[in-house]
């Protein structure tokens, strides 16, 4: 528990914020923050439900004077991603977020902070919570399971919600009113092969790519930042031609966050170790010069080990280096309609070798779905094309935005008033639940995202602008004022 965090302005959130941070609150494993928001309710005498998925709502009548302004969903999710430094010892199942205050920021002790989206629980907390915030009724929505397939959005029951105005609390630019986001669509590829014996003539390497800056698949792969499954395969192209034999390749841990980090392990004959290791050298400098200004950070580390006993068949590892090489990823097309939005991209996300079992998996994003599926099909086709047999899940289409909603227009007339500027008005390529949530109201639900500022979220980078969280509850709670 961080004492400074918890005397930063407004106190109200950020002692929330730290109430939650202590809870570990992985994707698909929430139990025990759902009990902690059960007794957050008891505690507050809030009319408190938990649905068959495990989301919770909370119910708060009006305040006097607004009995009948229309009823507002509050909506964020419960849980984060579980990101950490190499060399940080973390229990995710057990330990508490260690977070810190570094100047106008908040960020966590080598790893991710949970401020995506625990900013935005513990914002609707304050707001049902605080006695001196005059609101209509509300309804807040915490889903499950938001950053591994959105599970909690695609269960929610159309009965649930009695709301039609829909204010989520997951975006992170303090200047931004976001009104659509994209569609995504996850697809893994599998392969199983008979590992062969490895001659006792070899020697062993093992190669690690790590330094990267990783981050958020949908909101930061327009940064061109390197993906360390991709810059391990670039190790791996064309070692054949020095009888380079493939043991085992790990990289990424998460569908929704760029890889920062992949090792592998290779055996070689003897007399080759030296000219490969020099090609390497050459290989990792040119890598190097590529990604200066996005990730100065890179290092890729050649180390000795004793040989692999056991390696992939030759066929096989040509087929699948070609296939990760062959493979798109990153920003696919930009969209032609709204300036500077990407909007179709993929993320290699996940590779897993060993044991004769391979796995890739790639999350493809896109606001269109047949571009969306277009990119989908094409890492689908390529992977079939290396003998691989493909899964394709989780396909949700993104939210189209609605420039004229009421609404939208009464907030962009509150953030002049509150910010003292135009909002930019736009949508994202992440993505939100709204999407999800807004297809089981066909009759129509009113949408808009909203947040304070954070950087680098999926990543140990990960961190909130202080002056923002207060600036943006301000903002929240004129909007709920001007609904009278």
């Amino acid at each position: 528990m961080s004492k400074e965090v918890r005397s930063l302005e407004p106190k109200i959130i950020w002692n929330y914020f730290e109430d939650l941070n202590a809870v570990p609150r992985g994707s698909k494993k929430e139990a025990k923050v759902i009990e902690y928001l059960k007794e957050f309710g008891k505690k507050h005498n809030l009319d408190t439900t938990v649905d068959h998925c495990g989301n919770v709502v909370f119910r708060k009548e009006a305040t006097k004077g607004y009995e009948k302004a229309p009823i507002v969903v509050l909506q964020g999710h419960m849980d984060m991603v579980h990101q950490k430094n190499n060399d940080v010892v973390f229990d995710w199942d057990k330990d508490g977020i260690k977070s810190v205050v570094d100047g106008e920021w908040v960020r966590a002790q080598g790893t991710t902070l949970g401020a995506d989206n625990g900013i935005g629980i513990s914002t609707a907390m304050a707001i049902i919570t605080d006695e001196g915030v005059e609101h209509p009724a509300i309804e807040v929505l915490i889903t499950v399971d938001e950053e591994t397939g959105m599970t909690g959005a695609f269960a929610l029951k159309a009965e649930e919600l009695k709301g039609r105005i829909l204010l989520n609390l997951d975006t992170e630019d303090e200047t931004e009113l976001c009104i659509g986001c994209a569609g995504g669509i996850d697809t893994t590829g599998h392969l199983s092969y008979k590992e062969e014996t490895v001659p006792a003539t070899y020697k062993g390497l093992e190669i690690t790519v790590k330094g990267l800056k990783g981050g958020h698949s949908g909101m930061d792969i327009i940064l061109g930042r390197a993906n360390a499954n991709k810059v391990m395969n670039r190790m791996l192209w064309g070692a054949d031609a020095y009888s380079v034999r493939l043991a085992s390749f790990a990289g990424g841990s998460l569908r929704n966050a760029i890889p920062r980090e992949a090792v592998s392990e290779v055996a070689i004959p003897a007399e080759k170790v030296v000219e490969y290791k020099k090609h390497l050298e050459a290989l990792i400098s040119d890598i190097k010069k590529e990604y200066k200004t996005t990730d100065e950070g890179l290092e890729v580390i050649v180390k000795d080990i004793p040989a692999p006993a056991k390696v992939m068949p030759q066929k096989e590892q040509k087929n699948v280096v070609n296939a990760l090489s062959a493979m798109p990823n990153g920003v696919f097309r930009m969209s032609p309609d709204v300036p500077g939005l990407v909007d179709t991209s993929s993320n290699m996300a996940c590779v897993s070798l060993k044991d004769g079992k391979f796995s890739v998996s790639f999350l493809t994003r896109s606001s269109i779905d047949s571009s969306k599926m277009e990119m989908a099909n094409g890492i689908r086709s390529t992977l079939e094309l290396a003998g691989c047999t493909i899964d394709q899940t989780g396909g949700y289409s993104g939210w189209m935005p609605n420039p004229k909603s009421p609404i939208l227009l009464k907030m962009i007339e509150k953030h002049r008033e509150v910010y003292g500027a135009e909002p930019h008005v736009g949508a994202c390529h992440a993505g939100l639940e709204c999407g999800v949530i807004g297809a089981n109201y066909p009759e129509g639900m009113e949408m808009v995202s909203f947040g304070p500022t954070i950087v680098h979220p999926h990543s140990p980078a990960e961190a909130v602008k202080i002056d923002t969280v207060g600036r943006f509850y301000h903002f929240l709670k004129e909007v709920l004022k001007s609904l009278k």
